[in-house]
């Protein structure tokens, strides 16, 4: 799968070292973008993140414009935790910090005494080209204390942490992962290999 050009947004709150490597691994050819005018002539696009909605949401807010327009257009893009959560439209994290609103709905604060959700969790899935080769029940690695609530039929997959939440979402190209394929060994990295192989076919 050479020659796949993966854009990973860098906009301050990310761990790109680890992404990056994941996806050189599948054949790709990742760079790291802190201009929304470089992104365009990617074939693909990764939105990173850790940490707080407040700080990252206006972090991102330059790209917005670009991104709304090339994901509106159909170029694949893979949201990443906290990079998942900005595609939606505001968190209860940080009210009145809208996020990029590709998906609408809410981040909420998950139903569990003990919060964050760290480690090992299984997915309840639905069929899709992100979960080619993949059984229901596998299991990724999780570090969240809030998900998003889709208020559309864009859920493809969930998770059972106190309460059912949203576990990864799709619409058009665009793919949204609360949790951390990065880190979630062969199940995490056959979903990336999925992920370059439908950018390459629709690059």
């Amino acid at each position: 799968m050479s020659n796949v050009d993966v854009a990973i947004l860098d906009y301050g709150v990310g761990n790109l070292h680890s992404i990056r490597k994941a996806f050189e691994h599948h054949g790709a050819t990742p760079r790291i973008v802190s201009n929304p005018a470089d992104l365009a002539n990617a074939d693909g696009l990764v939105l990173p993140g850790v940490g707080a909605w407040g700080d990252a949401a206006k972090r991102v807010e330059p790209f917005r414009e670009e991104l709304l327009y090339l994901l509106t257009g159909g170029k694949p893009l893979l949201g990443i935790c906290l990079g998942y959560q900005l595609l939606f439209e505001a968190s209860e994290e940080d009210p009145g910090i809208n996020g990029l609103g590709y998906f609408r709905g809410t981040t909420r604060r998950l139903h569990h005494a003990k919060l964050p959700h760290i480690g090992w969790n299984t997915l309840s899935l639905t069929p899709d080209d992100l979960f080619d080769g993949l059984s229901d029940g596998c299991h990724v690695y999780y570090v969240n204390s809030f998900a998003p609530a889709p208020e559309e039929p864009v859920t493809i997959a969930t998770t059972t942490y106190g309460a059912t939440f949203t576990a990864a979402v799709r619409k058009r190209s665009t793919w949204g992962v609360q949790f951390h394929p990065e880190k979630s060994g062969a199940v995490g990295l056959r979903m990336i290999e999925n992920f370059v192989r439908y950018v390459k076919e629709n690059a």
